[in-house]
């Protein structure tokens, strides 16, 4: 049968009329189905994020952080307390060697770097122009001499002129005027004498002043050393009116003065006679000692910072320290050798005291893996390690600092810059 005719088929007894003894009960609805399976999906996700939410929630503040503790051992070392400073290296003694008369600078018989002996010769001016003053000094000083022996004749003459006006006027031969007239010739003639004899005596002072003159044309040294500077050049003119100039500088380089520049926070902490050594930018591993010698009163003003020069002397018999070298200065306050020492930021003290041991406290580590706190003594103490007088022994180990794991990954997430942890 086709499909089209099964359909009529069916309509037509459904439009039959049912027998009277039968009833027709209607058929029930299709049951519906639920969709499990899509609300499956959709629970099994929330599930998981509520677990996860929790686990993150009881790992974060649910347990204590882990605690990570730097430590360090308690050794046996040297420790110092002292002030630092930058200095220059000077020499102790330093003189310029100038001219005192004008003139061409006829030879120089020494170079820089040249060691002089006190009194050795060392340049020559030209002296001819001083010698030409001596000669006419000396000739004017002989015609002086003559003039007074020529006055000295007039003198005597006078004198005995003086006589024999007395025994004309005795005799009334003349009268007294002439007498008084002779008189007063003679001493008019005894004034010149002595004007004569005064211009001598200057004649002779400015012949000597000459010859002392002639004496500086040779310059000698005026102290031993050496000679660090040379600003005059052979054939230069030199005029000594207005200034003296240099010819060359002299200096005793062995011992040289550290001018250290120290700020007046720290002056206060300086004593004369303490204990400084400095170093050199070329030789950073060795020390050059002496001890405090001067504090200039008079600062000096850079940047309104206010510098006080504290100076201290050290040999240099090898030559191995020049001038201007820079220099590393530390004055030295306190210093001990081979004691215990930890680092500085172990200790837990809120007060110290100078020249005594200070009480404090530090946090020790046992051998159990315990932390314990102790109290300890702290003798000499500076910005990086302290001594320990008593409380701890060597190879105690002291924690140094504690720091949160769990905080210190998130600290190095936002900064951006954590040292890592040191053991």
């Amino acid at each position: 049968m086709s499909k089209a005719a099964k359909t009529i088929s069916d309509e037509t007894t459904a439009l039959k009329p049912a027998p009277a003894n039968v009833r027709v009960i209607p058929a029930a609805p299709p049951p519906v189905r639920r969709k499990r399976r899509s609300r499956l999906w959709v629970a099994v996700p929330v599930l998981l994020a509520v677990l996860g939410a929790g686990y993150y929630a009881w790992s974060q503040y649910g347990s204590e952080p882990a605690t990570a503790m730097i430590t360090q051992v308690v050794t046996r070392g040297d420790i110092e307390d002292s002030v630092t400073a930058v200095g220059t290296l000077d020499a102790i003694k330093s003189v310029d060697a100038g001219a005192q008369v004008s003139g061409q600078l006829k030879s120089l018989h020494v170079e820089i770097g040249d060691k002089v002996e006190q009194n050795q010769l060392i340049a020559e001016i030209d002296p001819a122009t001083i010698e030409n003053r001596i000669e006419i000094d000396q000739a004017e000083l002989a015609n002086l001499e003559a003039q007074l022996i020529s006055k000295k004749a007039q003198l005597v003459l006078k004198q005995a002129n003086i006589e024999r006006q007395r025994n004309l006027v005795a005799t009334n031969s003349v009268s007294q005027s002439t007498l008084d007239q002779a008189i007063a010739d003679h001493a008019a003639a005894g004034a010149d004498v002595k004007a004569i004899e005064a211009q001598i005596r200057k004649q002779q002072a400015t012949l000597a002043g000459d010859k002392v003159d002639l004496g500086y044309t040779k310059i000698y040294a005026p102290v031993a050393g050496t000679i660090v500077a040379n600003p005059a050049k052979e054939g230069q003119t030199l005029n000594a009116n207005q200034t003296t100039p240099t010819i060359v500088t002299i200096a005793d380089l062995s011992t040289m003065t550290v001018k250290a520049q120290v700020s007046e926070a720290d002056v206060g902490k300086l004593k004369i006679g303490m204990d400084a050594y400095f170093t050199l930018l070329g030789q950073p591993g060795k020390r050059f000692t002496g001890k405090l010698r001067q504090i200039q009163p008079m600062p000096d003003t850079e940047n309104n910072v206010v510098l006080y020069y504290a100076l201290f002397d050290v040999p240099n018999p090898t030559g191995e320290l020049m001038m201007s070298m820079s220099a590393q200065v530390f004055f030295v306050e306190a210093a001990a050798k081979d004691v215990l020492v930890v680092p500085s930021a172990a200790i837990h003290a809120n007060g110290e005291a100078r020249g005594k041991p200070a009480k404090a406290e530090v946090t020790v580590v046992t051998p159990s893996g315990v932390t314990e706190a102790r109290a300890v003594e702290v003798g000499i103490r500076n910005r990086v390690s302290a001594e320990i007088v008593s409380g701890l022994e060597e190879g105690d180990r002291v924690v140094v600092d504690t720091a949160s794991a769990g905080s210190g990954a998130r600290n190095t997430r936002s900064r951006g810059m954590r040292m890592p942890p040191m053991f």
